[in-house]
């Protein structure tokens, strides 16, 4: 997915749409993450996380990834005094990691834009440029697993598929589940939290 046609205009249609949720959700874990010293940040978008990783953590090294050229340049805006940051543009289901020995991964909003079969193969190629001991920090959309939330996050997931598809050419059309990905890539999910009614998690996973 090629974000470059709304980059200018992500920042006010998320807001608009879900006000400060999704960053909330994004920063949840960012208090467990102060020892961090070699990061990757795969489809991070305009970088506001990475602007606020970046600055709560100047000592760290980040490469940043995203394949959205314009949302490349929003990110090298934001972060532009920054030299510990290095934005990449790599669409990384056709190439590769940009570097190794990663103690933290991050992926915000980014793999329910992929197919299962993506998720498994982009997993096992960034797990092998991880640390042993790599954390991965993952904020997504999520389905309840009954009653009216379900239901309501369904519309919700339904609603955003049918815009990204028609603005981006998405070709995914249903939530994906990364936990099997990062599961048999050695990843345990450490914690999670839920928000706006089961609709949105944050999870932070470990190597064992």
């Amino acid at each position: 997915m090629n974000c470059d046609p709304i980059a200018g205009a992500y920042e006010y249609l998320e807001y608009a749409s879900f006000g400060l949720a999704l960053q909330r959700r994004r920063c949840h874990f960012l208090p467990q993450l102060s020892d961090s010293r070699k990061v990757l940040m795969l489809g991070e978008g305009d970088g506001r996380f990475l602007a606020e990783f970046a600055r709560r953590n100047p000592e760290a090294e980040v490469d940043y990834v995203d394949a959205s050229l314009n949302m490349v340049k929003l990110a090298r805006r934001r972060t532009q005094l920054l030299s510990a940051v290095h934005c990449h543009r790599r669409d990384l289901l056709m190439e590769p990691v940009p570097g190794s020995g990663y103690d933290t991964i991050v992926t915000h909003f980014f793999l329910d834009c992929l197919a299962d079969a993506d998720i498994a193969e982009l997993v096992q190629r960034t797990a092998r440029c991880a640390t042993g001991e790599a954390r991965w920090v993952i904020s997504e959309f999520r389905e309840p697993e009954a009653g009216w939330q379900r239901l309501r996050a369904r519309l919700w997931v339904a609603g955003l598929y049918a815009a990204f598809r028609l603005v981006t050419k998405l070709s995914t059309r249903k939530l994906p589940d990364h936990r099997v990905a990062l599961r048999r890539a050695g990843f345990t999910l450490l914690d999670e939290a839920l928000a706006s009614a089961g609709l949105l998690t944050s999870q932070l996973w470990a190597r064992r």
